[in-house]
């Protein structure tokens, strides 16, 4: 693989791995505050997806439907943990996983009504439209140089709210001993409301960024909310810091092992044989890595402490 195709797929990676940190950084803390299973939580993604698809063909600016989509998935995220979710908070992990794939099912059928069931496409914002030198001969996309900029800079931002304001304080507190937090008087119900809003709102934005670059269809967050959860094991259950370098880890494992698995293979088998072999070990290794990460650190990389 030449030095050009190798950085390049390595900014896909870590690309992936920002998209994968906002969806992740919300179901992470839905999982660690709550202890509530959310296998809906890629439905988000989606619908953010679908509001800048829709809000762009009506306005014609990504930047409205940029500014627009946020507040409206926030919206639908809380109607739909008013309407569904806090009915499960005290249900056992089992009632939880089939409650919220029946959610995803409703939701996938519902944008399928709304929007039709063909891929629809969100224009690429004319200011970031071209490519950035990177290096001699080579041009990256400035939008995806401006997704990775977007997700570090959302990413520092989370990491003030969550340790630098007293709602992270109460969020951190809760991932750890959430019983202890309501006991001291602190109204469990309303944090409960403000990490789900908060999470569903980020996973909008992953997909109002994704959309000018990947098709929108129903069931575009179902991959990548397996990604998702592997990402928050890998990292530890609650924790942010665990869930920006998994998702890195994660984004550049999927992609650079997509791209170098079948030149590896090629070492040993023939041309044929090793692009099958190399694909099928390259759509495993990122759950090979997770394994091997579990095998020395069974509560992930960062967990968070007990109290």
């Amino acid at each position: 693989m030449s030095t050009h195709l190798l950085l390049i797929q390595g900014l896909n990676g870590l690309q992936l791995g920002i998209l994968l940190f906002l969806i992740a950084a919300g179901l992470t803390l839905v999982f660690g505050v709550m202890d509530f299973i959310n296998l809906a939580h890629g439905v988000q993604y989606m619908i953010g997806a679908y509001l800048a698809a829709w809000i762009a063909a009506g306005t014609g600016s990504f930047w409205f439907a940029l500014l627009l989509a946020l507040p409206l998935a926030l919206a639908l995220g809380l109607l739909l943990e008013f309407l569904v979710f806090r009915h499960l908070y005290d249900r056992d992990h089992l009632q939880q996983v089939l409650a919220t794939f029946g959610v995803i099912l409703v939701v996938n059928q519902g944008v399928k009504l709304l929007f039709g069931a063909a891929p629809l496409q969100v224009p690429m914002p004319e200011l970031l439209s071209g490519g950035i030198p990177i290096m001699e001969g080579l041009l990256y996309p400035t939008y995806r140089i401006a997704i990775i900029v977007g997700g570090l800079a959302t990413a520092g931002l989370l990491w003030w709210l969550v340790e630098r304001t007293k709602v992270g304080m109460l969020v951190r507190a809760g991932a750890t001993n959430a019983p202890m937090v309501a006991a001291l008087g602190v109204d469990i119900n309303r944090l409960f409301m403000i990490v789900f809003g908060f999470g569903a709102m980020l996973a909008g934005f992953a997909g109002v960024l994704a959309a000018p670059i990947l098709s929108v269809e129903p069931g575009m967050g179902d991959n990548l909310l397996i990604l998702a959860f592997v990402v928050i094991v890998i990292g530890g259950i609650g924790s942010i810091r665990g869930a920006f370098i998994a998702a890195l880890l994660v984004g550049l494992v999927e992609t650079l092992g997509r791209s170098l698995m079948p030149d590896l293979m090629r070492l040993f088998l023939s041309p044929s044989e090793a692009r099958q072999v190399g694909a099928a070990l390259a759509s495993m290794l990122v759950y090979i890595a997770m394994a091997a990460i579990l095998a020395f650190r069974p509560a992930g990389l960062f967990p968070v402490r007990a109290g």
